[in-house]
């Protein structure tokens, strides 16, 4: 071998060496932060391997921790430094991150806010400040009627309730008491700590002729005759002689349904991916049920994906990478086969294939005529509908007096936060 020739095996290793170097230097690492739940975990994990194929430069490490502790763990990371570069939060929360500074707004050339508006189903747009969106999910979730086929068959029920007189009438069928009068079976669970706030507040209110909520989310508008009405409806499912259910079954509604002892549960789209690992339960799904006039209403509600103000330099550069990679119509399909919640674009979820799906048709059809509830404080808010139920139950309070110091309860907390 001639000199030119080793010479050029030399030159041709040391820049192979340094083209490795190179890429190692440049290779940049990010964090990513969601709270656990098997199957958004496992979607996560599909998704991250994909991205990184696509950006070998880049690596997500994913970490997740119980729901309990998440938004502890998340306020105390960032200001410290530490934590998720890109982290999922609950829309309801968006305002407490911004105030706290833990996220910023997505870059408007990479996602600008008309192109978002028009891609993306309308309830996102609670994202949107300005010019500007902080937020963008990879799916969204309503709620529907899951049904235990077993019992259905076994009560000699044909086919799931589709008013909800007619949801009363088959979970009497379904209801099973002991000697002694306790439940052994419910026909429907009940919890307004689970999704029953969501569907009181978004579904049978409306439902029963009103509107919740004025002024943007910013008045409480349910003390009212329909507000009283949507009451007692929901109340009648576990208060009196003809109870079908009791809030206190099995502790938890969702618990109830997977153990095979509740003949209904409404719940979210979410709901799809743990209950198909159960065996034997047999179950179907169905749109919720239509209201006197024949009304649906519906709720929904979604996680979205926002950028820390931890990422700076080449950290966000990459940060902004993932958002557009979890934003794709790619990630809404799996997001939707993996975990069952639904995308977030019409032109994922309205497909022919997704629409008419037997367990995600549903859902997605609910989204044509469901509402997003704009929250200030999204845990305060529940709690006002559960000690609203809790003082009819435990104390005898009337569904008039009930109903209206929930709405003052909730109109204070509203006021407190927008600062009137």
């Amino acid at each position: 071998m001639t000199f030119g020739a080793i010479r050029g095996l030399a030159l041709a290793s040391v820049t192979g060496i340094a083209g490795l170097l190179g890429s190692a230097a440049h290779a940049v690492e990010i964090e990513y932060w969601q709270y656990f739940y098997d199957a958004r975990v496992e979607a996560m994990n599909q998704l991250i391997e994909k991205f990184q194929a696509a950006n070998p430069d880049i690596t997500v490490k994913m970490s997740h921790f119980p729901y309990a502790d998440y938004r502890t763990k998340v306020a105390s990371a960032i200001p410290a430094g530490e934590g998720p570069d890109v982290v999922q939060l609950f829309y309801g929360w968006l305002n407490d991150y911004k105030e706290a500074q833990l996220i910023q707004p997505l870059p408007a050339d990479t996602f600008p806010a008309d192109k978002i508006d028009s891609e993306f189903f309308p309830m996102v747009s609670a994202m949107r400040d300005g010019d500007q969106y902080w937020a963008l999910p990879t799916a969204v979730r309503s709620l529907a009627l899951f049904y235990n086929e077993r019992l259905f068959d076994e009560a000699g029920i044909e086919s799931p309730p589709e008013t909800l007189d007619e949801l009363i009438e088959v979970a009497r069928k379904l209801t099973k008491k002991d000697g002694a009068g306790n439940l052994t079976q419910v026909g429907i669970t009940a919890g307004m700590t689970a999704q029953d706030h969501h569907w009181w507040r978004e579904g049978l209110v409306r439902q029963f002729g009103g509107d919740p909520y004025k002024d943007d989310y910013q008045t409480v508008n349910y003390d009212t005759e329909a507000g009283l009405a949507a009451l007692n409806y929901y109340t009648s499912l576990f208060m009196g002689d003809d109870a079908v259910t009791a809030t206190t079954f099995m502790d938890e509604p969702q618990a109830a349904f997977k153990a095979g002892r509740a003949g209904m549960h409404i719940d979210g789209s979410f709901r799809i991916g743990s209950l198909a690992d159960i065996r034997g339960l047999k179950w179907g799904v169905t749109e919720l049920p239509a209201g006197p006039d024949g009304t649906r209403s519906n709720y929904s509600s979604y996680w979205v994906n926002a950028i820390t103000t931890k990422a700076e330099g080449e950290k966000y550069d990459a940060a902004v990478k993932f958002m557009e990679y979890l934003t794709s119509d790619e990630a809404m399909q799996l997001w939707l086969e993996v975990v069952g919640e639904l995308p977030a674009k019409p032109s994922v979820g309205m497909t022919d294939k997704n629409a008419n799906d037997p367990v995600f048709g549903p859902f997605i059809r609910g989204l044509e005529y469901a509402h997003t509830t704009k929250f200030a404080d999204e845990s305060g808010q529940r709690q006002v509908l559960v000690e609203m139920v809790e003082r009819m139950q435990l104390q005898g309070v009337s569904a008039e007096e009930s109903l209206a110091t929930a709405a003052k309860a909730e109109q204070k907390l509203l006021d407190d936060y927008y600062g009137k």
